[in-house]
């Protein structure tokens, strides 16, 4: 098994368990009417989820340059940790 095989399949596990982690405060969102959960479940995703479909998805379609990659990967990641403060918060 070659490292890149490695770091790949430890992407799609963080996406995929990040969607999944996310549905369900999206989900209690939408059962408690709850803000709090629904910008948990903002943060989680743009966390987890939106740099793979950055890195793996978005890149390759529109031929992006490393730079703008990890712009829009720190993007995300600023917006995801900016929900997940708000909804502690209040």
């Amino acid at each position: 098994m070659t490292l890149s095989l490695v770091a790949t399949a430890g992407g799609v596990a963080t996406a995929c368990l990040g969607t999944y982690v996310a549905y369900l405060a999206y989900d209690g969102h939408r059962r408690n009417e709850s803000r709090t959960m629904l910008l948990l479940a903002v943060g989680v995703a743009c966390i987890a989820v939106l740099p793979y479909v950055i890195a793996y998805g978005v890149t390759p379609l529109f031929a992006l340059s490393d730079a703008a990659t990890v712009f829009g990967v720190t993007v995300a990641h600023l917006i995801g940790l900016g929900a997940l403060a708000r909804s502690v918060t209040g």
